[in-house]
């Protein structure tokens, strides 16, 4: 059970993008700061740290923690694919809640530049590993089968894209930044898998980011964002009985666990930061969610209704698919967006009147199981 006095004090990212010359703990470093800086702590004040990294060499954790003034206090790795970042905020928020420690912080650090040169290669004891089924070819599969169930046409998956790309293309802090393309231009790139191309999947980036979780009664900033609810779901079994495409079962698992506590419904969102590796991921998430009815989330980005300045904006971060994707750091990049617009202090990509934010990372990987994990967040806004 989630304690209402938990509270997100203060958040931070580096610059997203591909930085191989540069330390995993710099990249670390710059998001730590920031996050403490806007908390208004000093690192002697942080009682523990959870740091969720994928692909992090061996003790990078304590590395990262060392390297910026918070060595002696516990430290705790979390891997959990793409989600790890969201697991971390999720752990640093029962420990306060519990009241284990008074004030934690959550990282999230990834340089995937340094380790890869293409596509996460699949682990190769895993059937998709075996065949090849790189993660671009599985959404892809499920992309296939949601526009055959609904009977839509391919090209409208490219506007959750160019939604996303404008919205990036505000964020200075974004992997992909620029000009936006249109349509067009999505539709046109370069074909990986069928019928997603180029500019539908997500970029491999480099980053961090970071937050500062603490009772209510110990925050010294004059806004922090109150932690609603938080739930965290590990996959079932995803096999052939299973009639669902990949991922949803565990998220509306993640989201229903996350509305009930909070004591919210998906209408009561204003503004959602979800997981947009791939565009068909964020069509089947926001359904999955419950903000809006199956078969409808792609139409709802073409018609504006997910977009900057619609009804209930999706990703004006940019979303993974323009901010950037850092694997262990996502979770917490959403969470800083999800902060930055309760605050009022999104600048160009500001929701207007956000009270209510939601998070919501899925990570995949794991062969037989319906995604490694699934966390979705509720925040609400500075009373």
């Amino acid at each position: 059970m989630m304690a209402a006095s938990v509270v997100i004090s203060g958040v931070g990212t580096s610059n997203f993008g591909r930085a191989p010359q540069s330390r995993i703990e710099a990249l670390a470093h710059a998001a730590i700061v920031e996050a403490l800086d806007d908390a208004r702590v000093a690192p002697g004040d942080i009682d523990a740290v959870w740091l969720g990294t994928v692909f992090g060499p061996a003790g990078v954790a304590n590395r990262v923690m060392a390297a910026s003034g918070l060595a002696g206090v516990p430290v705790y790795s979390i891997e959990a694919a793409c989600a790890s970042g969201t697991v971390a905020l999720h752990e640093a928020q029962a420990a306060v809640a519990t009241g284990r420690h008074r004030r934690v912080l959550a990282v999230g650090v990834e340089q995937l530049s340094t380790v890869f040169s293409g596509p996460i290669v699949p682990e190769a004891s895993d059937p998709e590993g075996r065949t090849g089924l790189a993660l671009p070819a599985l959404y892809a599969l499920s992309a296939n089968r949601y526009l055959h169930d609904y009977g839509l046409d391919p090209s409208v998956l490219g506007h959750i894209a160019v939604k996303n790309k404008y919205a990036g293309s505000l964020n200075p802090r974004a992997h992909l930044g620029g000009a936006p393309p249109d349509i067009d231009q999505v539709l046109g790139s370069r074909a990986i898998a069928g019928p997603l191309t180029l500019l539908q999947c997500c970029p491999m980036s480099d980053g961090a980011a970071a937050a500062v979780v603490e009772s209510a009664a110990t925050a010294r900033c004059d806004d922090p964002v109150t932690v609603l609810s938080c739930a965290f779901v590990s996959g079932t079994w995803w096999n052939s009985d299973t009639s669902l495409p990949w991922s949803v079962d565990t998220v509306r698992a993640a989201a229903r666990a996350a509305f009930d506590t909070a004591g919210l419904t998906p209408a009561d969102v204003d503004v959602a930061e979800l997981h947009d590796a791939f565009t068909i991921g964020e069509v089947l998430t926001t359904e999955a969610l419950g903000l809006c009815a199956a078969g409808t989330a792609a139409q709802r980005a073409a018609d504006g209704a997910s977009a900057l300045g619609g009804e209930q904006p999706i990703n004006p971060s940019g979303g993974l698919l323009s901010r950037g994707h850092p694997l262990g750091a996502t979770g917490l990049a959403q969470t800083a967006e999800i902060v930055w617009q309760l605050r009022g202090r999104a600048g160009e990509r500001q929701v207007d009147g956000a009270t209510v934010g939601l998070v919501e990372t899925m990570g995949g990987g794991a062969a037989g199981v319906d995604g490694n994990a699934c966390v979705v967040a509720l925040l609400g806004g500075p009373r």
